[in-house]
C-alpha cells in the first residue's frame, strides 16, 4: 500500500504526524509513505524508516511571491514529481486550503477531515472521503484518528489511555531512527557532567518566558555542575543565548545548527527546558527528558506528547489566553519585570525543582 501526507508545516505540526505513520507501520505492514513537507523540516520525515520519498516544497515562499519565475519553475518540479505516481490514499493530514491545494495535485483517493474538524472548513471540499477528528483532544491524537478512519484500522488502545495516551506512551511510537538523525550531524563532546538544553525560542512573543528567567536558570544549573547549551535559529534568538551565556562558567551559546545537529544534542542531553515551541517536540520525538513552560497556550492541546515530558502551566487567572499580544501591565519578581505577568508564578526555582525530579526519576511527575 503507497499513501501520500501532506502535512508541511509547522515544526511541531510535523512531527505530531509521526506516531500516526508508526501506527500504520504496525497494523498494515508493507505500508510505505511518501510526504509532501515545507523544506526547512524535510529532513524529519527522512528520519522514519516507514517513510519511502520526502518531497519538499517551499509554500510560505511560493505564497510570497506567487509570480516570480522561481516559483512557476518550482511549482512544475513539483507537479512533475508527482505525474508518475499513483497512490492508493492521498492524506490531507493539515486541513488547510494550502495543504488541500497540494493534495489535489496527486493521483489517488484523496482524504482529510471533515469541516466540524478541519482547521480550515472550506479545505473538506477538497477531499473525496472526510474523517472526523473530533476538537478538545491532543493533536497527536487527532492525528492519529484521522490515519487509522483513511486507513482502514483500529486506532491502538494506548491511544485512548488517560490524558491522550501521553503518560503511558510508547517510548517508541514516534518511530524515529536515530541513526538516520545524526548521519552526518557531529555528535556533541562526551562529558561526565549533566546536561541541560535551553529550547528559549518560539514565535508569539507571549509565549517567550522572560529572558531575566532563562538566565537566572542557567545560572542555577551551571552552579550544580551542570553544562547549559542555547540553541537557536535566527538573530534574535542568537543575540538573547550571548547575552545568558556572558559570564557564566559552562553555559554556551551554540553555533547555528541543522536539524540533525539539533537532535545530536537534544539525544546527547540529560533533561532540557523549553517554552512552547517545535523544538520541544523535537525533544518528546526523542523520548529526551524535558521540562515545558506554558502561560498563554494550552498543554492539553499541543503540548509535547510522551512518558517524560513534564508541562508546567500556569494558573494566572487569565490563563490560558491564547493571545499572542497581553494586554496586562508586566509584574515585579525578585530579579525583574516580569512580561506577560503569567510566568510570574513559573519562575526558574520552580523549574529548576522539576528538571531535578524529572532528570532522576525519568518519569513526569
Amino acid at each position: 500500500m503507497r499513501v501520500l501526507i501532506v502535512k508541511t508545516s509547522s515544526l511541531g505540526d510535523v512531527i505530531h504526524t509521526l506516531p500516526a505513520v508508526t501506527d500504520a507501520a504496525r497494523a498494515l505492514p508493507g505500508i510505505r509513505f511518501d510526504w509532501i513537507v515545507e523544506e526547512a523540516f524535510a529532513e524529519i520525515p527522512a528520519w522514519h524508516p516507514a517513510v519511502a520519498r520526502v518531497i519538499p516544497v517551499a509554500f510560505r515562499h511560493w505564497r510570497r511571491h506567487p509570480f516570480a519565475r522561481t516559483t512557476r519553475e518550482a511549482w512544475r518540479a513539483f507537479r512533475a514529481a508527482l505525474a508518475d505516481a499513483h497512490y492508493d490514499c492521498v492524506l490531507d493530514a493539515q486541513g488547510l486550503l494550502k495543504s488541500a491545494l497540494l493534495a489535489r495535485q496527486a493521483c489517488g483517493p484523496l482524504h482529510g477531515l471533515d469541516r466540524h474538524s478541519a482547521r480550515e472548513p472550506l479545505a473538506s471540499l477538497a477531499y473525496d472521503n472526510r474523517h472526523a477528528a473530533p476538537w478538545g483532544r491532543h493533536a497527536v491524537r487527532r492525528v492519529r484518528e484521522l490515519f487509522a478512519a483513511a486507513l482502514g484500522y483500529a486506532l491502538p488502545l494506548e491511544a485512548l489511555d488517560g490524558a491522550d495516551g501521553a503518560a503511558n506512551a510508547d517510548a517508541a511510537v514516534y518511530g524515529l531512527d536515530r541513526a538516520r538523525a545524526l548521519t552526518g550531524a557531529p555528535m556533541p563532546p562526551d562529558s561526565e557532567a549533566p546536561r541541560l538544553v535551553c529550547l528559549h525560542g518560539t514565535t508569539w512573543p507571549t509565549k517567550h518566558w522572560p529572558e531575566a528567567y532563562w538566565r537566572e536558570l542557567a545560572c542555577i544549573a551551571s552552579g550544580a555542575g551542570w553544562q547549559v547549551r542555547l540553541p537557536w535559529g535566527n538573530d534574535a534568538e542568537r543575540e538573547r543565548a550571548v547575552r545568558i551565556e556572558t559570564g557564566l562558567d559552562g553555559v554556551r551559546a551554540l553555533p547555528r545548527l541543522t536539524l540533525g545537529g539539533l537532535a545530536a544534542e537534544l539525544i546527547a542531553a540529560t533533561a532540557c527546558v523549553a517554552v512552547d515551541t517545535g523544538l520541544g517536540h523535537l525533544a518528546a520525538a526523542f523520548d529526551v527528558p524535558a521540562v515545558s513552560v506554558f502561560g498563554p497556550t494550552n498543554p492539553g492541546f499541543t503540548g509535547a506528547w510522551g512518558r517524560r515530558q513534564q508541562h508546567i502551566a500556569t494558573d494566572f487567572p487569565c490563563a490560558p489566553c491564547l493571545k499572542k499580544v497581553c494586554s496586562r501591565r508586566p509584574v515585579s519578581s525578585n530579579t525583574a519585570d516580569v512580561e506577560p505577568p503569567c510566568f510570574a508564578r513559573l519562575n526558574p526555582c520552580r523549574i529548576w525543582h522539576h528538571v531535578l525530579k524529572l532528570a532522576i526519576s525519568g518519569e513526569a511527575a
